[in-house]
C-alpha cells in the first residue's frame, strides 16, 4: 500500500495531481518535502486551470518542476484561498476586484 501523499494549507490534494505526484519514489519524496505552502500554490494553480487539457498540462508542468528543484509553480501569482495572510496589492486589484492591469509607460529619452 502506497503512503498518503500531503494536501496543502487549505487545498486537498485532487486525485489527478496525486497519481502524478505518487507515479515514482522520487517525485512522491519531492512532493512531501515541500511545505504546505509550497504543496498549497501547487494544487491552487493546477485547481485554477479552466479546462481539462491545461489542467493536465499543469499536472504535467508540476512534475517536471518538481524534478527540476522548483518549490512552487513558475509564474503564479499565489493562492487567494488561504485565510492566514492578506492578499497582494496585485492580487487583490486584478484577482480579487478584476480591474484592468495598468500597462507599462515608456519614457522617451530626450
Amino acid at each position: 500500500m502506497r503512503k498518503k501523499l500531503l494536501g496543502g494549507l487549505v487545498h486537498e490534494l485532487p486525485a489527478d495531481l496525486g497519481n502524478a505526484m505518487g507515479e515514482t519514489k522520487e517525485i512522491a519524496s519531492l512532493w512531501q518535502s515541500l511545505t504546505p505552502i509550497a504543496r498549497n500554490e501547487f494544487i491552487c494553480w493546477v485547481d485554477d486551470a479552466k479546462q481539462e487539457r491545461t489542467r493536465a498540462r499543469r499536472i504535467g508542468r508540476a512534475v517536471e518542476e518538481l524534478l527540476e528543484g522548483q518549490k512552487r509553480p513558475c509564474c503564479w501569482a499565489g493562492c487567494l484561498h488561504r485565510t492566514d495572510k492578506k492578499p497582494s496589492n496585485w492580487q487583490q486589484a486584478v484577482l480579487i476586484d478584476k480591474k484592468p492591469r495598468a500597462r507599462a509607460t515608456r519614457i522617451k529619452a530626450g
